[in-house]
């Protein structure tokens, strides 16, 4: 882990835009009060079409609200360039915006649900169109706007920064988990401002690239992220990140061929 000297701010608001005349999203099959203003959001003028090939896999009740498990496999989708994970009716709709440069299209990580919502995962083509795919999800609500755990026992800062992982080679490809401590606070809680791990990226030898995603305060408070790279035996995975005070997640990650035990990335 290293420390970066010189902070940053890069808050960044989804904002939600008037729907414009262009926009063609199709009928919404979960009857989302929000699809139309978020799609047009997301999307743009982009062509939109739902479809069940990206599988958005998560519980169908949220047993706990400030840390929900979603998974957005699109392993059976040719020429995926990005990827969204997002929940209609967040304060923050979009959790992760994240580009698999040499990774396969596939995401795992939590976030949080302030109420009873749409879950969904979106694609993007190599010709600029989205595939979209999700479902409701039952949550007591609240996830946004409660304080995070490391917020009530005021230890937070004594692990800011702190990133683990693992990195295993499987028949499919690289399986890379990652773990780091941080608050991720939504802003939404009396004195405490939004405060959130915001980039990643990963890369291996030559700088060849494993994917970039851009991270909101919507994921869970100590996040965790998964994706699969084809990375090269004996390769280690560089990983680089931010957050939005300027802390630096610097480090290297071994690639093993049996799973080991999450380790420090330094």
């Amino acid at each position: 882990m290293f420390v970066s000297s010189t902070p940053w701010l890069g808050v960044i608001v989804l904002a939600l835009a008037p729907v414009s005349a262009h926009a063609a999203l199709p009928a919404d099959p979960l009857g989302s009060p929000m699809w139309q203003r978020l799609g047009t959001t997301l999307f743009g003028s982009d062509p939109v079409r739902f479809d069940d090939r990206v599988r958005v896999d998560f519980p169908e009740i949220a047993e706990d609200q400030s840390s929900f498990p979603v998974t957005v496999d699109a392993r059976g989708i040719k020429g995926v360039k990005r990827i969204l994970l997002f929940a209609d009716l967040n304060p923050i709709p979009l959790a992760i915006d994240y580009a698999p440069q040499g990774a396969r299209a596939f995401l795992g990580t939590r976030i949080k649900l302030d109420q009873r919502t749409p879950v969904r995962g979106a694609v993007q083509l190599e010709d600029g169109s989205w595939l979209v795919s999700g479902g409701w999800v039952d949550a007591a609500g609240g996830g946004c706007s409660a304080p995070p755990a490391s917020r009530v026992k005021g230890d937070w800062a004594e692990h800011l920064g702190q990133v683990r992982g693992i990195a295993v080679r499987e028949r499919d490809g690289t399986h890379i988990r990652l773990a780091f401590r941080h608050p991720m606070d939504t802003g939404f809680v009396t004195n405490i401002p939004t405060y959130n791990l915001d980039t990643v990226a990963l890369s291996g030898a030559g700088s060849k690239s494993y994917g970039t995603m851009r991270i909101e305060a919507s994921v869970a408070e100590d996040p965790t992220i998964s994706v699969i790279a084809d990375t090269a035996a004996g390769e280690p995975i560089v990983l680089r990140g931010s957050d939005t005070n300027g802390i630096r997640y610097d480090g290297s990650l071994a690639v093993h061929d049996a799973a080991p035990a999450l380790a420090a990335v330094g």
